[in-house]
């Protein structure tokens, strides 16, 4: 099962600190880039009063967009330097217990929820058409597709790399079972998300539609021993959401096509994730044959 392929490398716990101590140095140099970027705009003084929020709104959203997402490339690529020289693991080991990386499941997760996401945007759209404007400039959103082709696949791969990775296969190595790690990497996704702009906008109680994303994409990956799906499913979700809609106060500032222009319903961001996740676990559990769910989720690791 996936967890138990931590074994096939080299396990010391500390190599996990230095690990992760890699990984949040070479982030927080590359944030540096936008943080002089901002700066040579505002001046130092004016950044150190300005929220996150404010700070992506004052460059242009293309740019802001690419220093955004450029901390999660190069954090992709260290990943993957921590797993296979400090851990002395092979990749496929790290991304899924099958012999070779399953790329039809990740296209197969993109495309089940790029049909979702378009169709609950045109739902909302055919409801609520007040809420939104066009928002197409050939232009600026040229770049953005660019950027956006490029570089979220590498976010969100990135994101899916550390916590259903790294974390999970670490913390299962200690815990020695299935359900801590599922828990603890869910309730970490949730509270490093806590800083979004759509948390500030909409108040704390929306940390939790983020815990239970991270629940969801942790049972995708304990169901299906691998990461493919999870990483489908992110890529779709965020890149769908980069080129179609904006907001004020969302974290992605993009030159989309449209933009909602109304104040969030709260209600409705709570409500929506547990229905749409709910249809891809069906969906999943259908397509690949799931069983044995209470071992994979709960169960003790096979030593």
């Amino acid at each position: 099962m996936y967890i138990e392929k931590v074994f096939e490398g080299k396990t010391d716990a500390w190599r996990f600190v230095v690990g992760i101590f890699i990984l949040i140095v070479a982030i927080i140099i590359a944030q540096t880039p936008f943080a002089i970027a901002v700066i040579a705009e505002v001046g130092i003084e004016a950044m150190a009063s300005l929220d996150e929020a404010q700070m992506l709104r004052v460059l242009d959203p293309n740019t802001s967009l690419f220093y955004l997402l450029l901390p999660f490339a190069v954090a992709f690529f260290v990943m993957f330097l921590v797993v296979n020289k400090l851990h002395d693991q092979k990749t496929v080991n790290f991304l899924t217990t099958r012999s070779r990386f399953d790329w039809q499941r990740v296209i197969f997760a993109f495309l089940v929820v790029a049909v979702l996401a378009v169709l609950s945007l045109g739902i909302e759209f055919y409801l609520n058409p007040e809420k939104y404007v066009w928002n197409y400039d050939a232009n600026k959103f040229f770049v953005l597709l660019l950027i956006a082709v490029l570089m979220v696949p590498l976010q969100t791969t990135a994101e899916e790399l550390f916590f259903r990775g790294y974390l999970m296969q670490g913390i299962g190595l200690w815990a020695r079972n299935r359900w801590v790690p599922l828990l603890a990497t869910s309730l970490l996704f949730g509270v490093l998300h806590g800083s979004n702009p759509e948390v500030a906008k909409m108040g704390s109680i929306l940390i939790l539609v983020y815990i239970l994303t991270g629940f969801f994409l942790g049972i995708i990956t304990l169901m299906d021993d691998g990461l493919e799906l999870a990483i489908g499913f992110h890529a779709a979700n965020n890149l769908v959401v980069a080129l179609l809609v904006t907001a004020d106060w969302t974290a992605f500032q993009t030159h989309s096509l449209f933009k909602d222009v109304a104040e969030p319903q709260l209600a409705f961001y709570l409500m929506a994730p547990p229905i749409i996740y709910a249809i891809i676990l069906f969906v999943f559990s259908k397509k690949y044959g799931w069983t044995s769910w209470r071992n994979k989720l709960l169960g003790n690791l096979e030593m």
